[in-house]
């Protein structure tokens, strides 16, 4: 992910070159020079320049050899390598005009065997709606920090044949992530993930293999797609309708943080009662199944006053 920012250093060049095809910290350096690449802070670009680190991530990632695997932002191509030697195919999407334009050139030259398993859209992450070949089985990615949380959303959502996915982000997003009700990190992305998959923390990334180093740790989130998804007759609009309105004023109570959704605060208090919530409580506090049944009351009132307001 990159094109011009001059203030980035030099890739840390203390490791050798990887011998099996994946990129050194000397490999970035001269693709990136011979590319004229910068990294840019807009889109968020650190990229990996250690071969042991994308093994890890390979490995934690459980990719099988049947696996068809998406990567997102895939930059030079430090992980996409190390996912077409354990995955059946690999289909990355980046945004970066450059970078989209070289992959498939370093995805040759490097690891020419397994070449025509690999597919490039070139793409935002965000735009995304179908992908080329068979359904993907597995998301593995470095997510962009400043876009990790809505591109996991969106591609959970529009792709439900991915059963797996490890992402590796912003430490504090991977804690928000994998947050469990109660915690003070818990919030939208731990309840929107969850509505997904079972979420939880994978390990932890140190700055020193990245280029450039970010001023941040980063972190491992592992998510398996629920077998069975959350039983409500809401639709996933709705509950996350209660779920944006809850945390948007979360050191409320429901009963007044709900009041805009449900159009008044004695309606979100009825809504409440109905699906078996205190109207005391707050949004940090409630699973992802008790925020789908608080939409599902809603919802069913909401209808119940429709006819009755036909019938009259």
């Amino acid at each position: 992910m990159s094109t011009t920012e001059p203030d980035a250093p030099e890739p840390h060049a203390a490791a050798p070159a990887a011998p099996d095809g994946l990129l050194g910290p000397a490999d970035i350096r001269e693709l990136a020079a011979a590319l004229g690449v910068r990294p840019t802070k807009q889109r968020g670009q650190n990229f990996v320049i250690d071969a042991n680190t994308v093994r890890r991530i390979v490995r934690t990632a459980e990719v099988r050899p049947d696996d068809v695997v998406v990567e997102i932002g895939p930059g030079l191509g430090s992980l996409t390598l190390a996912l077409l030697e354990a995955a059946d195919r690999v289909t990355a999407v980046e945004i970066d005009d450059v970078l989209a334009g070289a992959l498939p050139a370093t995805i040759e030259a490097r690891m020419p065997a397994r070449a025509g398993r690999f597919s490039l859209v070139h793409s935002d992450a965000m735009r995304v709606e179908e992908l080329p070949g068979p359904a993907p089985t597995a998301l593995v990615a470095n997510l962009p920090y400043n876009v990790a949380v809505p591109v996991l959303l969106h591609m959970l959502e529009r792709f439900p044949t991915i059963e797996r996915t490890l992402v590796m982000v912003q430490a504090e997003v991977a804690d928000r992530l994998a947050a469990a009700p109660g915690s003070k990190v818990y919030g939208v992305p731990s309840v929107k993930a969850n509505w997904y998959a079972d979420v939880k923390r994978a390990g932890a990334i140190g700055r020193t293999v990245f280029w450039p180093a970010p001023n941040v740790d980063s972190g491992l989130v592992s998510l398996v797609r629920r077998t069975e998804p959350v039983r409500t007759t809401a639709s996933r609009a709705e509950v996350f309708a209660v779920v944006d309105a809850a945390f948007a004023q979360r050191r409320k109570t429901l009963r007044a943080a709900l009041a805009g959704w449900a159009g008044s605060a004695p309606a979100a208090e009825a809504a409440l009662v109905a699906a078996g919530i205190s109207p005391q409580a707050r949004g940090e506090a409630l699973t992802v199944e008790e925020f789908a049944r608080i939409a599902e009351a809603r919802t069913v009132e909401s209808r119940i006053a429709e006819s009755k307001g036909a019938g009259a």
